[in-house]
């Protein structure tokens, strides 16, 4: 069969591909078990923010290489420009809630302010969020109380309650996601060993003097893990961004090297892979309080 791809640019495109009533041009409460049409392997490109919490494992989504840990009890969610591939079981119907909102709807509100610092949204395969039985009622209490405003008749209060109670649920997936990197005090142990290991390598195969200072982005492909849930596993374990960890590392480095060698301020920065040892006189004096030249001198 025909992989079909769809442009969700609207709410109104999502209701259509599963024959959804539509309530609102710019968010809907779904279920698919209202659901009247049934597409089973097709390819998504976002223009809308969209989150799904599955009731039965049924099918997969695919978002990049991987298949997401998308089971019974998980949370999903996606952003404008992503894109996602979902192929669903032969003979299966999808069984999932969620809710879908275009960015319209939240400008000029304080979600509108606050929604990058839902960082979830960007995350990755195999990122999803697994439920209690507890938690799961929280979020379709959540959805109940959105699905309630959209049926009510639209007054002055109507896009105001819908959108706090949106930022209601998303709080609790922030809440619940924090919950889930405590829990998995393991499996996150492991990340930050990797990443220790990768760091370490890469200044030691001295990379830096052909790729420069390493990014968030390149440990975290080679975890396979998405940066933002990346950044922020590594700052729920160690209290610090993968990029204040990154210039700890550099830091260390550099004494290292301006105190166990001769060589001049210019050869440290270009082999720490500062392009400039003028921004490396910065950084250096930032974190430090004295400059590379003052460091060395203190401590002769």
């Amino acid at each position: 069969m025909t992989k079909e791809v769809i442009r969700l640019d609207n709410v109104e495109a999502y209701n259509r591909l599963y024959g959804l009533e539509t309530l609102h041009p710019l968010v809907n409460v779904i279920d698919l078990h209202e659901a009247t049409r049934f597409p089973n392997h097709y390819t998504v490109n976002y223009g809308i923010y969209a989150l799904y919490l599955k009731d039965t494992k049924c099918g997969d989504i695919r978002y990049g290489k991987q298949t997401y840990d998308y089971q019974e009890g998980t949370i999903v969610s996606f952003a404008p420009g992503q894109v996602a591939e979902v192929e669903m079981a032969e003979g299966m119907k999808p069984t999932a809630r969620g809710i879908l909102f275009h960015p319209d709807l939240i400008k000029g509100t304080s979600l509108g302010e606050e929604i990058k610092s839902y960082s979830f949204f960007s995350y990755n395969s195999n990122e999803a969020l697994h439920l209690s039985e507890e938690e799961r009622g929280i979020i379709t209490d959540c959805f109940e109380k959105i699905k309630r405003e959209l049926v009510h008749p639209i007054d002055r209060l109507s896009k105001r309650l819908i959108a706090r109670n949106l930022q209601l649920l998303l709080d609790y997936c922030m809440r619940f996601y924090n919950r889930q990197f405590v829990t998995r005090k393991e499996a996150n142990k492991d990340v930050l060993s990797r990443f220790e290991f990768l760091l370490d390598d890469y200044f030691q195969s001295q990379k830096t003097q052909t790729d420069g200072i390493p990014t968030v982005r390149y440990f975290a492909d080679r975890i396979f893990l998405s940066p933002n849930y990346f950044g922020d596993l590594i700052k729920k374990e160690t209290g610090k961004t993968p990029q204040e960890y990154i210039q700890s590392k550099i830091i260390d480095m550099a004494k290292g090297l301006l105190l166990g060698t001769n060589k001049t301020i210019s050869e440290i920065s270009y082999e720490l892979g500062f392009q400039y040892s003028q921004h490396f006189n910065r950084v250096f004096k930032k974190k430090v309080g004295l400059s590379p030249n003052e460091y060395r001198k203190s401590q002769a």
